[in-house]
């Protein structure tokens, strides 16, 4: 399963303690409990759990307990392990073997997504979804036929690249922005053949393009932001956003730093992203992937210290982007325990968005095209 270090982090305790952004109150409720427990509720990057450096990689009491009160249907958790480099392809499989055994201790949960059919009966049972998703190729080491032994396995949703080139193509962080390999289309075509959905996050933008215009079947960007809103590399351009729109895909917006240009983002700041993204894409074309945890963080010096060196270890990788900070948190502190999406349904509710569009942002588009791409 994806360490849990690859989806927490970022930004100033001390300055988020004194901000008058602060939620002081609960929000108001303009869209209602029955509204939400009937809604699709996708995440379309995230996943179990939360920060305790007491509990290592396990699941704590409270963090299962956080699962139910989420309240989310699906969420699309990384698998494997991002970058270049030896051993990616032995710690993937290591990474979701471990995820098997969450699902294995834990079947009144959780259970695993491998067709668009099982997101409903998810949500019937009560349990969260758990789809398997990979943020990078490098593990195959350029042998697609890797691809179906991960299939296999239950990977349904694939990024060709992180931040950085590799075999398929260039990410987000490479100058030279030359776009898809050769291989990186036989990739894509692949994926077509094996149903799995194509995620073009973390890709540089002519490899989204090249991309985006190269899939036989709709496709996704997860996890981003609008650049025409903040320029930096991890947020998409307005062509790209509208061309996967386009296409019949879906935008998800993430909970992250980029939504600003500096310092630690906020609840306007991700609101202003999901309007501009729907004003750009329509209304059935985009969702919400947090990259992030289901359960909140207790935003303390003990976390502080976590998160520098979280940014200093990817900032030695080379992996991280600009917009990541040692003293920035990787979260929306409004937004940060497991009734997120809700408290978001009301805040997007009391802006005057109706409760339909509330409930395609919240999961049904995501999973419109789950289904469609999957079967």
């Amino acid at each position: 399963m994806l360490d849990r270090r690859e989806f927490l982090s970022s930004a100033a305790v001390a300055a988020l303690a004194a901000s008058p952004l602060a939620r002081a109150a609960a929000p108001k409720r303009g869209f209602t409990e029955q509204a939400y427990a009937k809604a699709i509720v996708i995440d379309a990057l995230g996943g179990p759990g939360g920060y305790d450096p007491d509990a290592g990689d396990q699941l704590t009491a409270s963090m299962l307990a956080d699962v139910k009160t989420s309240g989310v249907t699906a969420v699309n958790l990384t698998v494997n392990s991002v970058g270049n480099g030896p051993g990616k392809f032995e710690e993937t499989v290591a990474q979701i073997g471990y995820s098997e055994k969450m699902l294995n201790e834990h079947p009144e949960l959780f259970m695993k997504v491998l067709t668009g059919r099982d997101l409903s009966a998810a949500k019937t049972a009560g349990r969260m979804g758990i789809i398997y998703g990979f943020q990078d190729t490098s593990l195959l080491d350029g042998q697609l036929d890797r691809l179906t032994v991960f299939h296999g396995l239950g990977v349904r949703i694939v990024q060709p690249c992180y931040n950085r080139r590799n075999l398929m193509g260039d990410g987000c962080l490479e100058p030279s922005n030359s776009g898809l390999s050769t291989l990186g289309r036989q990739l894509i075509e692949e994926l077509n053949k094996l149903k799995i959905l194509v995620d073009f996050s973390h890709a540089g933008a002519r490899t989204q393009s090249e991309g985006i215009a190269a899939s036989k079947t709709p496709m996704a960007i997860t996890h981003t932001g609008c650049r025409a809103l903040v320029d930096v590399p991890r947020n998409t351009h307005d062509s790209e956003l509208k061309a996967v729109a386009d296409r019949g895909g879906v935008v998800g917006i993430y909970f992250m730093p980029f939504l600003r240009a500096s310092g630690q983002p906020h609840a306007e700041d991700l609101i202003r992203h999901l309007e501009h993204a729907v004003n750009v894409c329509g209304e059935d074309h985009v969702g919400l992937g947090t990259d992030g945890s289901i359960s909140g963080i207790k935003l303390d010096e003990k976390y502080a210290a976590f998160q520098r060196k979280f940014y200093e270890d990817r900032a030695k990788a080379g992996i991280a982007a600009p917009g990541e900070a040692a003293d920035v948190f990787n979260l929306v502190p409004e937004y940060n325990d497991a009734r997120r999406f809700f408290t978001l349904a009301n805040d997007l509710t009391e802006r005057g968005w109706a409760p339909k569009r509330v409930e395609r942002i919240l999961g049904a588009n995501f999973a419109r095209l789950f289904n469609e791409v999957w079967g």
